[in-house]
């Protein structure tokens, strides 16, 4: 209830109708003051966004632990009782996609506080490590353990210059460069051509291997991922319910009530991704440990297991159908619909790559 002062005035500021109690009889509009502190509005912003007396606590908990119950009490007409479900799927929306963008993608670690300095001369890596223990340049260089780190260190950097070449090579699709590739398309033989669109693919990829090196691509392809993400969703929607009309009875279900438990169940995936993202920032300020890492894989087990698993009831609490023929069209449905938003978000990795510079 709004614990804004009431006028004294009884006259209503919006149409002129005497107003007895809080809120005009004609119009329904509060007859509080409409000058407020900075406080009052942001009060006022956070529960006209989330409807927060009760209603929004009352949501989340629904959404979360009784599967389809909000769709069914929102179809029932109890509407007031709960946060609408475009404005809960674009509140969760916000707030999960703007976590992700602002929170920091670096771990903390506050528990080792030990630190490692790498130099690297002429090809070969030398790791000083900062120790109390370690009183003399000599002792350093005579430390047995020294020894074989640097030994294992080097070791690792020939796997890894590798596996790079590997990489690039495949990349690269077999070329070194652009040139290369003009050349052998030029003046090759006729079996070493490329098609037109094959040469547009392989020199598109040249171009964007030559003006990013493959860290800035991975956080390019990153970056993708999260903003296409959840316009893959958005997009998706409308798809979703319509295989849910296409799996059910035409005269019982409308298409506006497989609107409304996909947008409940589109909500509960992105807060079930919220979730994760705030236990899992939390848990990196604490650094890597065996307790820290036990924690998270068992968070993330119970996250997963429950966000795969809360489709096959919620479909069956709310289709109303025995449980036999509800998992079946369950199984169908999320695979279907899992291939699908995976052939979206692969459409808009290529649409991303073909935009690289």
């Amino acid at each position: 209830m709004s614990h804004n002062p009431i006028r004294k005035d009884k006259t209503c500021l919006n149409c002129r109708h005497v107003v007895q109690e809080r809120f005009c009889p004609n119009c329904g509009q509060e007859n509080s003051e409409s000058r407020k502190t900075f406080h009052h509005l942001f009060v006022h912003f956070f529960e006209d966004l989330t409807h927060y007396e009760n209603a929004f606590w009352r949501t989340i908990k629904n959404l979360l632990f009784k599967p389809a119950a909000l769709t069914k009490e929102y179809l029932s007409g109890k509407r007031l009782s709960y946060l609408a479900p475009v404005r809960l799927y674009i509140f969760i929306s916000f707030i999960t996609f703007f976590l992700i963008t602002v929170l920091p993608n670096t771990d903390y670690n506050l528990i080792n506080l030990k630190k490692t300095t790498t130099t690297t001369k002429s090809g070969s890596n030398t790791k000083i490590m900062k120790s109390e223990n370690i009183k003399s340049i000599d002792e350093l260089m005579d430390s047995e353990k020294l020894k074989n780190e640097i030994k294992d260190s080097i070791q690792a950097d020939h796997k890894q210059s590798g596996e790079k070449k590997k990489v690039d090579h495949l990349f690269n699709f077999g070329y070194e460069s652009i040139q290369e590739l003009d050349s052998l398309q030029k003046f090759g033989k006729a079996e070493d051509r490329l098609d037109s669109f094959e040469y547009w693919i392989v020199k598109k990829a040249l171009q964007v291997k030559e003006g990013n090196t493959n860290q800035q691509l991975i956080e390019k392809f990153k970056e993708s991922f999260v903003h296409n993400f959840s316009k893959t969703l958005f997009i998706y929607m409308p798809l979703f319910a319509f295989f849910l009309w296409l799996f059910h009875g035409k005269k019982r279900w409308y298409y506006f009530d497989h609107g409304i438990f996909t947008l409940h169940y589109f909500s509960f995936i992105l807060l079930v991704v919220l979730i994760i993202l705030l236990y899992s920032k939390f848990l990196s300020l604490f650094g890597s440990s065996v307790i820290t890492d036990a924690i998270k894989g068992i968070l993330d087990f119970i996250a997963f297991a429950w966000m795969v698993y809360y489709f096959f009831p919620a479909h069956h609490r709310f289709y109303g159908e025995t449980r036999l023929v509800s998992f079946i069209k369950s199984v169908f449905l999320f695979f279907i619909n899992m291939l699908l938003i995976v052939i979206i978000l692969c459409l808009f990795a290529i649409y991303t790559f073909l935009n690289l510079h």
